[in-house]
């Protein structure tokens, strides 16, 4: 069972992303911020961030350049943004570390087939870490 993280600041849209991936069997934790999503990621390493894709343009924008956030290996990192964002253009680094940029929750089952396809992978090449601790939610 993969760790699953979310990074972003609408709770309502991610509290209903993760029940969707918890219903498809994925440990699901949700983080407000990216500092908080790094104090996370060190702990355990999630398979897949999903970051919200306007905290990480202000990340790379600011100079700053994208935060240590941690995906364990063989994981990946998806951004989302809502059908009214303004789709602004990425720095190509932060595209590079991107799978894809989903508008949620328009393109859920797209998310869902994602998250499986990205734990298969790691599943088949023996890279996906089993927790021993039972499943736990983020506060």
């Amino acid at each position: 069972m993969a760790l699953i993280l979310f990074v972003g600041s609408d709770l309502a849209l991610l509290e209903g992303l993760a029940q969707t991936l918890a219903a498809a069997g994925e440990r699901v934790r949700i983080a407000e911020s990216l500092h908080d999503s790094e104090l996370v990621a060190a702990n355990d390493p999630p398979l897949v961030a999903i970051v919200e894709r306007a905290l990480a343009f202000e990340a790379a924008a600011s100079g700053a350049g994208m935060p240590n956030l941690t995906v364990a290996y063989g994981g990946t990192m998806v951004l989302y943004h809502g059908a009214d964002d303004a789709a602004l253009p990425l720095p190509a680094a932060l595209l590079r570390m991107t799978l894809a940029d989903l508008t949620l929750p328009l393109e859920r089952q797209r998310l869902v087939t994602l998250v499986r396809t990205v734990a298969d992978r790691a599943r088949a090449r023996g890279r996906e870490h089993i927790p021993s601790q039972p499943e736990s939610r983020a506060p």
